[in-house]
């Protein structure tokens, strides 16, 4: 039986966690959300096994805390871990925006991309929006939090319209993640999707899309090597 082809580590078992855990956390948070508008009794979620809860208005808030709390742990161990380590490469660089319209372009039309980093432009791009959307949620859910603790106060001016602003972040959350899921109807960024579960990428899908990482060309010509020497 011929050997599997060679692997090599693109994300991290720390770097899975905190995706998922987010992930997780975010789809939860929109869930019970919507739960407070109220519409578990309207359309009889609640009538369902083990979803009786979802009715009750204070214990689906409870666990949207919950979920909040989730959130807020992995962003902020996210920024200060990545932060104390400078490790930036998700950022994203000038140019990125011209970038992403060419390797879009060039996946349409079946023409060869530029070279990437470790991370293509448009996830850079897309980073920057997804953080954005979950740090606008934060903040307002923040305050809607403190509005319920007792003794603080805020005028329904303010309250409208941070209610506004957090139903806004949850509607553009919606759209992130399936703006982020539509990535992968293209072929080409299929293969990164193990990265988020295994952990790893193909080395030879590494030398030739992400040519540009050398730290993961490095690792995808030395992982060749020895699959060479053991075949």
């Amino acid at each position: 039986m011929p050997n599997k082809q060679p692997k090599i580590m693109r994300q991290s078992a720390q770097n899975r966690i905190v995706h998922w855990s987010i992930a997780i956390s975010i789809f939860g948070l929109i869930f019970t959300g919507i739960l407070q508008m109220p519409v578990s009794k309207r359309y009889m979620l609640n009538e369902l096994p083990l979803m009786g809860w979802s009715g009750d208005y204070h214990i689906s808030l409870i666990v949207h805390y919950i979920f909040a709390a989730i959130l807020c742990f992995f962003v902020f161990f996210h920024i200060v871990f990545h932060s104390g380590r400078k490790e930036f490469d998700i950022m994203p660089k000038k140019g990125d925006f011209s970038k992403s319209i060419a390797v879009i372009k060039a996946m349409l039309l079946k023409t060869q991309e530029p070279p990437s980093e470790k991370y293509l432009p448009e996830q850079r791009l897309a980073y920057l929006g997804i953080a954005f959307v979950i740090l606008l949620l934060v903040i307002t859910g923040i305050i809607k939090t403190y509005k319920n603790l007792s003794g603080f106060n805020l005028s329904e001016d303010v309250m409208f319209w941070v209610t506004q602003l957090h139903n806004l972040g949850m509607f553009l959350m919606i759209l992130a993640i399936i703006g982020h899921l539509a990535a992968f109807i293209f072929k080409e960024n299929r293969p990164l999707l193990s990265g988020m579960f295994s952990g790893k990428i193909d080395a030879k899908y590494v030398l030739h899309r992400h040519s540009l990482w050398k730290e993961g060309v490095e690792s995808a010509k030395k992982a060749q090597k020895a699959y060479k020497e053991e075949s």
